[in-house]
């Protein structure tokens, strides 16, 4: 179970300790808006948390928890998830609204993203992003996603956005001959 950093967060596995900071986030109604449409209750978010530990048990892979490096706060979650019956490989963002709109949810995906082409030498990458969710979709399009087609998941209808390695890898080409040298 890898741990990976980038210049302002860490990556990690959950622990204990972050039930109570991951069940704060989980309550926030304009977090939970595009996912669930509730708050979770601190009993719920335990659980969603002890499942998101059993997928990593399970196929090897999961969510990890996104701390921010400079002070050790837990600021969200992001990874992947393919639960039986899953539309495909997920790569899914969630941080706590006090963090929104400082680049963190785009910088732990892109290095979820780069993990799962490399390490775990997936093909293809999906994200399912309810419709109205703006701030999702903006990562997205970010990490070089592109809708592929809509469906519905837990009773919710969302939109498949997808990008290929192949893809990906044109994508970061195509900035590294545009960035000044």
């Amino acid at each position: 179970m890898s741990a990976l950093e980038t210049p302002r967060l860490r990556l990690r596995m959950f622990r204990a300790g972050d039930a109570s900071a991951y069940a704060a986030i989980c309550a926030d109604p304009e977090v939970m808006r595009f996912l669930n449409g509730a708050p979770l209750s601190r009993v719920e978010a335990w659980r969603h948390l002890a499942m998101i530990v059993g997928h990593w048990v399970l196929r090897g892979y999961g969510t990890w928890a996104v701390e921010e490096r400079a002070t050790g706060l837990l600021v969200g979650r992001v990874g992947f998830i393919e639960p039986d019956g899953w539309p495909g490989f997920e790569l899914g963002w969630t941080l706590g609204r006090p963090w929104w709109g400082r680049g963190y949810a785009t910088e732990a995906a892109r290095a979820a993203l780069e993990h799962a082409f490399t390490a775990l030498d997936r093909e293809h990458v999906i994200s399912l992003i309810h419709p109205e969710n703006v701030r999702s979709i903006r990562v997205a399009e970010r990490l070089g996603q592109v809708p592929e087609g809509r469906t519905e998941v837990l009773g919710f209808p969302v939109v498949v956005y997808g990008v290929r390695r192949r893809a990906r890898q044109r994508v970061l080409t195509r900035r590294l001959r545009r960035a000044p040298p």
